[in-house]
């Protein structure tokens, strides 16, 4: 009978390793996954500079590539509220406050928020009721909200830290493409002002 606790035990210790090791590599295949989507956005947006031509085309890329996503899509900042901008999936909600629901939410405290469930997501707004789960990277040029990159599941807890990672540095490739105005002038005389 002791013999038998202890197969069960080891059992039980090898199915832990086996799954230490299946997040490990999905983990490695995430990395490598959003690796080749970062350099094709690249090869992608190239030279251009359009905002509006480069969210659609990131949107599309991101939507085509990324398993388990019904929904990917840009919104703009426009006052203080994000306005829809290019988009994959079905038709949407055209305008969040900011502070309301997870995008506008995101927007307002300037991070990426990753919620495994949005139906118990506080003020959720549900612009499609099959997404189960959603991740909202915010697009911050010098601490300016400039809008958000929203990307819905039908899945529950779809998106985890690889992802965040993955998408914050598609975000960043996207911000690069922008043409900065408004930078902040960094120089010594601005400084002693």
């Amino acid at each position: 009978m002791d013999d038998s606790k202890e197969r069960h035990v080891g059992g039980g210790t090898l199915i832990h390793q086996m799954d230490t090791v299946e997040r490990a590599e999905s983990a490695k295949a995430k990395y490598a996954l959003y690796q080749q989507v970062c350099e094709q956005l690249q090869g992608l947006i190239g030279e251009e500079s359009n905002l509006v031509a480069n969210a659609a085309n990131t949107s599309a890329l991101l939507f085509q590539v990324l398993p388990d996503v019904n929904w990917v899509g840009f919104y703009l900042a426009e006052g203080d509220e994000l306005v829809l901008g290019p988009f994959q999936g079905k038709p949407a909600c055209v305008r969040i406050p900011f502070g309301k629901g997870v995008c506008g939410t995101a927007a307002a405290e300037r991070k990426t928020i990753i919620v495994p469930d949005v139906d118990q997501f506080p003020g959720h707004i549900a612009c499609d009721s099959v997404s189960r789960s959603e991740i909202v990277v915010p697009l911050l040029n010098w601490g300016r909200v400039l809008g958000v990159l929203d990307v819905d599941s039908a899945s529950l807890n779809r998106f985890d830290e690889e992802d965040e990672e993955g998408l914050e540095s598609v975000v960043s490739i996207f911000l690069s493409s922008h043409p900065t105005n408004d930078l902040p002038d960094l120089s010594e005389g601005a400084a002693e002002e």
